[in-house]
């Protein structure tokens, strides 16, 4: 499975979110949702060494939340160069995951 970078910071966030392309995972230490989600986008995440990975916990980074307005989690957030190209939230589908990363990862390599 892929690691992924801690993030617990504003500063550490806005370095992922600037990256060409990142994924960026949200979740809480309470969320058995969010536990069993997490290693399925692992796996996703291994196809896709060239793009940013990023976890954070919001029990250990609350300002999350306001900054990004997260309601609920889990969530998944994919930005390229500061902007949000895709959020999906709480019901979150490993396999439409993926497709949506294959057609941002194609358009990026325009």
């Amino acid at each position: 499975m892929r690691d992924y970078t801690k993030i617990t910071s504003d500063k550490e966030l806005d370095q992922m979110m600037h990256e060409k392309l990142s994924v960026v995972y949200i979740s809480r230490n309470s969320c058995s949702v969010c536990h069993a989600l997490l290693p399925k986008i692992q796996l996703v995440m291994e196809d896709y060494p060239a793009v940013a990975f990023g976890h954070i916990l919001t029990d250990s980074y609350e300002e999350v939340a306001g900054k990004l307005s997260i309601f609920t989690v889990p969530v998944i957030l994919i930005f390229s160069e500061g902007k949000e190209l895709l959020r999906d939230a709480r019901f979150i589908r490993v396999e439409e995951f993926r497709e949506s990363l294959d057609k941002m990862k194609v358009l990026l390599e325009h």
